[in-house]
């Protein structure tokens, strides 16, 4: 996010949590949220007029800048409350996350990482059982790499060209698609619906599916949604129609809901949030392409 925001998350907010932006221009409404989730008694939860309180003491300043509280809740971590906010100026939005210590006189900036001799097997034993996504690439790999994307979403764009690269330099490593559509995106769990359907239909349909609505992304609305959808389901081989009716389905929504599950058992809360073997990588960068062939490669050697 570029401007005041973007200053704003260096110096408060910046955690790492994917560049997913959409236009907005007024402050979204506050959702209700319980003062004290249940939380085993574990750790006393800020009430959200504190949180929102607190919000406006830091960023009232900037007449610009908004915010919606989006979770109150107890941190993976034991003594942390974890606050996810969602912050917006004109020239879009960042979702943000900070914690808050046990005494609610303090807060923290960053990210809460695994730790330990094997630090990304928990989550890599986690997404093997789970992932249900169309994938490519030998199902027995040493190298599992997963993607949960939103096709609404500006930087998953932008980042396939990487994904892509990433994926043609290293063809013996499974890649698995996982559709993790943003609240804060208005045809993004249609779009992840429709996705899914045409996955059912063609594993080969999907990829050219994915690749399409991303270069349509600007074009679509929620109003035009199901119509674009369609015609994009049409021209990657598969009969839009039947895609349509099949995204409006309970099982359908099941297992999309089942994939923001599996990705916020993960500590997905951006997109794209790429793992590889279980090691997450967000913000993905053009520049890093070989970094992230080497992540790659060392897996690999590492799963031998």
């Amino acid at each position: 996010m570029r401007s005041s925001i973007n200053l704003i998350l260096i110096l408060l907010l910046t955690c790492g949590l994917g560049a997913a932006q959409t236009p907005s221009t007024a402050r979204p409404a506050t959702p209700k949220l319980a003062d004290k989730p249940a939380s085993g008694g574990a750790v006393d939860l800020p009430s959200e007029a504190t949180v929102d309180s607190f919000m406006h003491q830091t960023f009232g300043y900037e007449p610009q800048v908004s915010w919606k509280i989006s979770a109150i809740k107890p941190a993976p971590v034991p003594g942390l409350v974890q606050v996810d906010v969602i912050l917006a100026n004109p020239q879009g939005q960042q979702l943000s996350r900070f914690y808050v210590t046990a005494d609610g006189q303090h807060a923290v900036v960053g990210d809460i990482i695994p730790f330990g001799a094997k630090p990304f097997d928990p989550a890599r034993r986690t997404l093997e059982k789970g992932i249900t996504g169309p994938s490519r690439g030998p199902k027995d790999a040493a190298v599992t790499i997963v993607e949960f994307g939103d096709l609404q979403c500006p930087a998953c764009k932008a980042a396939q060209p990487v994904i892509e690269g990433l994926i043609a330099a290293e063809p013996n490593a499974r890649f698995v698609f996982q559709n993790f559509p943003l609240e804060m995106h208005n045809w993004a769990a249609k779009g992840a619906a429709y996705a899914d359907c045409v996955g059912q239909a063609s594993n080969d349909a999907f990829w050219k599916f994915v690749a399409k609505t991303y270069e349509s992304q600007a074009d679509i609305t929620a109003e035009n949604a199901d119509e674009k959808l369609t015609a994009l389901a049409d021209g990657a081989g598969v009969k839009g129609a039947d895609i349509a009716v099949c995204a409006g389905t309970p099982a359908v929504k099941a297992h999309i809901d089942a994939s923001l599950a599996l990705g916020k058992s993960v500590n997905v809360t951006g997109t794209p949030t790429l793992f590889i073997n279980g090691r997450s990588i967000g913000n993905l960068d053009p520049r890093m392409a070989d970094v992230y062939k080497g992540l790659v490669d060392f897996a690999a050697k590492e799963g031998k």
